[in-house]
């Protein structure tokens, strides 16, 4: 392991010199393949940090699909339904532990996940290693990787795709410090740790928290703490199904995400399911088809003709009743959030997308408006009394 590594370029190609460097000690990753440049790596820690504490707190292998250093997703490994090896495109492959992390991760919103960068809490095994050799994606962090599949990941790109090994065992500093305008901030890591201890205090007349809605909570909350904030999380199944992320006002995020939230519910609708595909159709405009087909603008699509591009023959409309029937039987979710609701309004969006458990912090001068509202819909709500604020 090396002091320092010279980057290609900052953020933007104009911004040289570029490097990461340690000011005490070895650098804890090695580039096993590729040229990461300054985003990759922004996103490569951030995503580690992610499945690192995503395994501790759960024991299950995770997964990250980070863009423009946020999750598009991020999960734990869950055995996949029929319905999801299929939504995810996984229905012909045998899938390890890690791999089916990777899977739920990245299938969580593909349009947001196209170009990411993966974290994995283990070791990058073969079956892994196919998936993302499928994907369009910048690269990979992992603890390791077997032979298998660093010799898949290493022809990816024709040995342009980044692979970073990183130590497991590496423990940062405790202090923190980054240059803004050139002036240093500087402040103490945040090293809390989320777990179920944090969903103790029910303020709601439903109090019925089950086991899985606490490990979908740990996986938004954890997921929220390497989010841009503001930052809110939908979670279903060990796995982040919307996270919105950088928004100004908490009730955009809150929109945003449950937007993301419905279309992964819609992909598993019959309609979606049996679209007739061209088999000869690329892997991103599949998915990108299917975001036009589930959105407002499809009927517009029809009548231009440009679904002959995409199907063998015209699919019928989702209707807007259609989608509204199918999105009535999503239940069960869970929602993160991290920083207290200030409005009931952020309630009743998610009770649209079949949110059931909720853990925010709490504290806010409006909290018995937001009690109201979940009592309303029997939601549990959970006062976690921390902000997860990542900047």
């Amino acid at each position: 392991m090396a002091k320092e590594l010279e980057l290609k370029y900052g953020c933007n190609p104009n911004q040289k010199p570029s490097r990461i460097f340690m000011e005490n000690g070895e650098l804890p990753v090695t580039v096993l393949s590729g040229r990461p440049g300054y985003i990759n790596f922004m996103d490569a820690f951030n995503s580690w940090q992610l499945v690192k504490e995503l395994k501790e707190a759960t024991g299950l292998p995770a997964a990250a699909s980070f863009k423009h250093v946020s999750p598009a997703g991020a999960a734990v490994a869950i055995p996949l339904s029929d319905v999801e090896k299929q939504i995810y495109f996984t229905d012909d492959v045998e899938l390890t532990p890690i791999a089916t992390a990777y899977a739920r991760a990245r299938g969580a919103d593909r349009m947001s996940s196209y170009g990411d960068f993966a974290a994995l809490s283990d070791v990058c095994d073969k079956a892994t290693a196919l998936l993302l050799k499928k994907e369009v994606s910048d690269g990979v962090i992992a603890p390791g990787y077997t032979e298998e599949a660093l010799e898949i990941l290493k022809a990816k790109r024709k040995g342009g795709y980044n692979v970073i090994q990183i130590d497991p065992d590496y423990v940062p500093e405790p202090i923190e410090r980054k240059q803004v305008f050139g002036i240093t901030f500087e402040q103490g890591r945040n090293d809390l740790k989320i777990n179920a201890d944090l969903f103790k205090d029910i303020v709601t007349k439903n109090k019925d928290l089950t086991e899985e809605a606490k490990r979908d909570l740990i996986v938004a909350l954890i997921t929220l703490k390497y989010t841009q904030s503001n930052s809110v999380a939908y979670a279903k199944n060990g796995q982040a199904i919307g996270v919105g992320a950088g928004q100004q006002s908490r009730v955009h995020c809150t929109r945003l995400a449950g937007n993301k939230a419905d279309n992964w519910w819609l992909r598993q609708s019959p309609k979606v399911l049996g679209l007739p595909f061209r088999k000869d159709i690329r892997r991103a405009d599949r998915d990108n088809a299917i975001d036009v087909y589930i959105g407002e603008e499809y009927e517009d699509v029809l009548r231009d003709g440009a679904w002959e591009k995409v199907f063998t023959e015209k699919p019928s409309v989702f209707t807007a009743e259609e989608k509204k029937a199918w999105l009535a039987q999503n239940t069960g979710v869970s929602l993160g959030s991290d920083a207290f609701f200030p409005f009931g309004d952020n309630i009743e969006r998610a009770h649209k997308s079949g949110v059931c458990y909720i853990a925010e912090p709490g504290g806010s001068i409006r909290d018995d408006n937001v009690i109201e509202t979940c009592d309303r819909y029997n939601m549990v709500m959970a006062f976690t009394k921390i902000r997860l604020f990542h900047h």
